[in-house]
């Protein structure tokens, strides 16, 4: 699969209301995406599924939703102001710019041309709070959402009387001012992260690390993700963050390679020492077991919203010899059911809307009587609804429909009043 599925699959993206260019009318702005009706809700229904194994389906870990616009010595003690920064060089003839890992020698990849010599670039948004900008605080839009939970160790933790280990999760955009933004919603200047943090003693920390990640794949082989095309990174020596004593990376074999969409890190004491440092605030923990205090490790898994939903459409595409279909597993579908009168007569549409009336109680329905069948059943498999109810003159008679199964097209009868629960079972 190259490059031209990308395309592909950006095509249907727009076309079917996944994702548009931002500000389309004006032009555009480079690496800005805006996610359309179903491209929202499929968004969501990754942040939910994601959402509930953290909290729902475990009994050790608390939500949390920091502010986006934090104290400035948040990112001094992070480490983010000093060294959040990618080499960046400029070509002098085409006048593009790259990050320095993404050139080979000292000519343009794009032109041939001469290179400038490299300079670090710091990728954090700088803006000002205050009523004149001239008097104003210099504050920064959060390049990641994990520092909003470090601050709050303290308030969550006697908030909600846990005792470690125990984590953290929240949802949140983020903002990264990055040099060469690609691959569609692979890399963007503004997206969305899912991260959790846990909260361990020092020498549990190994076994931690591993537990979660073995956690985090499974996540995303639950959600349809096909395992051959998933893999682990462990970095190297020189490949670490500057935080972490270890770190994976979860890949995905996408048309351009594979590439990270998650990261679990063992971040040992490192940004709760930090914190306290320069806040002066004791963020040690109190072992009643022990009577020892100490500062917990932390072992962080963080993942991209808007990588996984590109990771859940590239893995989803096929093509049959009649039809594109997008084969996203029921959970995280936009539209889980269409809802089809065979034609526009006798009965059929109104008993149709009926059907739609009672399923949108339980699930995102989408109602069609224009156009055949047949092409009515193509438009909701290129969009990835993985079933299709018909309406037809039997049903005025019995009470029964036909349901379709978009995989693998066979058709069922069924009762309407066994719809529901047939159909939520299965997502």
């Amino acid at each position: 699969m190259g490059n031209d599925v990308m395309g592909k699959i950006v095509s249907l993206c727009k076309r079917r209301g996944y994702v548009y260019p931002s500000s389309e009318i004006y032009g555009g702005i480079n690496s800005c995406w805006d996610y359309g009706p179903l491209g929202a809700e499929l968004k969501k229904n990754i942040k939910e599924s994601w959402w509930e194994s953290m909290t729902y389906y475990r009994d050790d870990i608390e939500g949390l939703d920091a502010s986006i616009i934090m104290h400035p010595m948040v990112w001094k003690a992070s480490g983010h102001v000093d060294g959040f920064t990618d080499a960046m060089v400029d070509c002098k003839k085409c006048k593009l710019r790259f990050r320095m890992d993404e050139t080979s020698g000292k000519l343009c990849p794009e032109c041939g041309g001469e290179l400038t010599e490299a300079r670090l670039f710091n990728l954090m948004f700088k803006t000002h709070i205050g009523a004149v900008e001239e008097e104003a605080s210099t504050i920064y839009l959060r390049p990641e959402t994990a520092q909003g939970i470090y601050v709050n160790f303290q308030n969550v933790l006697t908030s909600s009387r846990r005792k470690i280990p125990f984590g953290i999760a929240q949802i949140g955009k983020a903002f990264r001012n990055e040099i060469t933004p690609k691959n569609f919603i692979f890399r963007m200047r503004e997206f969305e992260q899912m991260e959790m943090q846990y909260f361990v003693k020092p020498e549990t920390a190994e076994e931690w690390f591993e537990t979660w990640r073995k956690e985090r794949m499974q996540w995303y082989i639950d959600l349809g993700i096909k395992e051959d095309s998933l893999r682990f990174h462990k970095h190297t020596k020189d490949e670490l963050p500057h935080y972490a004593s270890k770190a994976y990376d979860i890949q995905y074999q996408f048309p351009f390679g594979w590439e990270e969409i998650e990261g679990i890190h063992n971040r040992t004491d490192y940004d709760l020492k930090n914190h306290s440092k320069f806040s002066g605030k004791e963020l040690e923990y109190f072992d009643d077991s022990t009577g020892k205090r100490f500062i917990p490790h932390i072992i962080e898994v963080s993942a991209g919203v808007d990588r996984a939903l590109l990771t859940c459409l590239v893995d989803a595409y096929d093509e049959e010899e009649d039809r594109v279909v997008l084969r996203l597993s029921p959970k995280v579908a936009p539209i889980k059911v269409g809802i089809f009168p065979l034609v526009k007569r006798d009965g059929m549409p109104e008993a149709a809307k009926k059907i739609a009336k009672e399923l949108r109680r339980h699930m995102k329905v989408f109602y069609d009587e224009g156009g055949s069948i047949g092409r009515r059943y193509r438009r909701q498999d290129e969009v990835g609804t993985p079933f299709g109810i018909t309406v037809d003159a039997q049903t005025i008679t019995d009470d029964t429909v036909t349901l379709r199964s978009r995989d693998d097209m066979k058709q069922v009868r069924l009762k309407i009043a066994e719809l529901s629960s047939y159909l939520v079972c299965r997502l």
